[in-house]
């Protein structure tokens, strides 16, 4: 398995610190706002890896923090005249609500900052002695940027580049205008914690330093997130945590494209920033985890009215291979029957592709390709024959399911047919074997009236899932 490394902008062989096992942070939300198209790419990319390297067997541990406290969350909090934990915890709430109906699994870990202000502070101490870090009169701590001769390495930026856009505000007690904020000093009306240069909290790249090191060790392998966040977070993270530890940060650096809304770049004063509970009020969620993972992940995506939809579209057909698969291998029976073998062997290709494509770098749009053929080939030879066997329909319906949930996709739950539904099915189907198609129409209008799409295939009617 390949994946390409941030830090070296090569694709490298997967090879952990511990064999079998991998240990991976993805950088999570502000919990300030609900979250944006734009977080959902991360959130169910970075998932979609993790159920991938699970499935081939690896051991997985996930850590995904949660920013809850920070600069957004207390402006927020004065806006509702409220306090940044009361304002921290409801969007939490509010992003499982939207995590769960993206699919996406809750992390091993969902650490917060406030939680680990001990081992933050310790962090810094540490920074401090060793002579990277400096207090200021205000009760700042800042990071000596210029004392870690590697800075630049991940977003391959020089330090005389990066200083050239750097200024120091007025009333800046920085020693150099590239160095950074482990510890902010208390202001009137802030949340804050007690530390050994006074009251404050933690800068914001401090928190997944000392999370990381924490729930994964001074080394991790991986550690992902949006692109956006190259330079300057995670530059900051690699600066702090190698400068503390005295070891590697991470192994391997992942980082996903951008999302832009109608070819622009998303953004309220453009009026194009859209909410994920905004768009799965009107399409659905699956529709938007669909388009987080139909372009390689490191490709920028586009979203509009039209690509949403035609998702929604795409996992029509899907649903439909699968309903049709499902309805035949409940009448179905026995073993498989001459030529099915062949079939079989057919079927599995698709699973041989739907993995290289995975393998290289993790290329879920040839694996969401790979499915469609999948779904054609059932389409043709399974869900089109009158006579196929039970056992090949349970085998292609195993399989199809196995690629599906890797994507974490096909997901919506069939709900059963209540027995009053099932009976006006069964006098239509009495009805058209009548051919008083009448009868027949007037009982599909009637099912419909209350909700309730069905659908004539060869094996019979079926009720369709919206």
């Amino acid at each position: 398995m390949k994946i390409y490394n941030t830090m070296t902008r090569q694709k490298e062989e997967l090879q952990t610190l511990v064999e079998g096992e991998v240990r991976i942070y993805a950088c999570g939300p502000t919990v300030y706002n609900f979250i944006h198209i734009g977080n959902a790419r991360p959130i169910c990319v970075f998932d979609t890896f993790r159920r991938y390297l699970e499935y081939r067997g690896w051991k997985v541990t996930f850590v995904q923090n949660f920013t809850d406290i920070d600069d957004k969350i207390i402006k927020r909090a004065n806006e509702e005249n409220s306090d940044y934990l009361t304002v921290s915890e409801k969007y939490i709430a509010e992003y499982q609500k939207d995590a769960a109906g993206l699919n996406v699994r809750a992390a091993s870990v969902h650490p917060r900052a406030t939680e680990n202000i001990e081992q933050i502070i310790a962090m810094v101490k540490t920074l401090e002695e060793k002579g990277y870090a400096y207090a200021t009169s205000y009760g700042d701590v800042y990071f000596r940027t210029n004392r870690f001769a590697e800075y630049g390495k991940l977003s391959h930026q020089p330090l005389e580049e990066l200083e050239a856009g750097a200024r120091i505000q007025i009333g800046d007690t920085k020693e150099d205008p590239m160095d950074f904020a482990l510890w902010k000093g208390a202001k009137p009306g802030e949340p804050s914690w007690p530390s050994p240069w006074g009251e404050g909290r933690p800068g914001w790249h401090i928190e997944c330093s000392a999370m990381a090191k924490r729930y994964l060790g001074a080394t991790i392998d991986i550690h992902c997130g949006g692109q956006d966040l190259i330079f300057p977070h995670h530059e900051n993270e690699v600066a702090q945590s190698e400068c503390c530890n005295g070891v590697p940060f991470a192994r391997y650096w992942m980082h996903n494209g951008y999302i832009n809304v109608d070819n622009r770049k998303m953004s309220k004063s453009l009026n194009n920033f859209f909410t994920v509970r905004d768009v799965a009020q009107q399409y659905g969620y699956e529709p938007i985890r669909y388009l987080m993972l139909s372009s390689h992940y490191r490709s920028p995506i586009n979203y509009s009215v039209e690509i949403i939809e035609q998702c929604k579209a795409a996992l029509e057909r899907l649903y439909n291979c699968r309903e049709d698969l499902a309805f035949l291998a409940s009448h179905a029976e026995g073993d498989f029957k001459e030529g099915e073998k062949e079939i079989q062997i057919l079927l599995l290709t698709h699973k041989t592709d739907f993995i290289t494509a995975m393998d290289d770098d993790f290329n879920t749009a040839d694996a969401i390709t790979a499915l469609f053929e999948l779904a054609r080939d059932i389409n043709v030879h399974v869900n089109a024959r009158t006579n196929s066997s039970k056992a090949l329909c349970d085998f292609a319906l195993s399989l199809y399911g196995e690629l599906a949930d890797v994507l974490g996709l096909l997901y919506a739950k069939k709900e059963g047919t209540d027995e009053e539904v099932q009976k006006l099915i069964d006098r239509r189907t009495q009805a058209r074997k009548e051919k008083n198609w009448a009868e027949a129409d007037r009982i599909r209008d009637e099912l419909k009236a209350r909700g309730i799409t069905i659908k004539d295939t060869p094996q019979g009617t079926i009720v369709v899932t919206e």
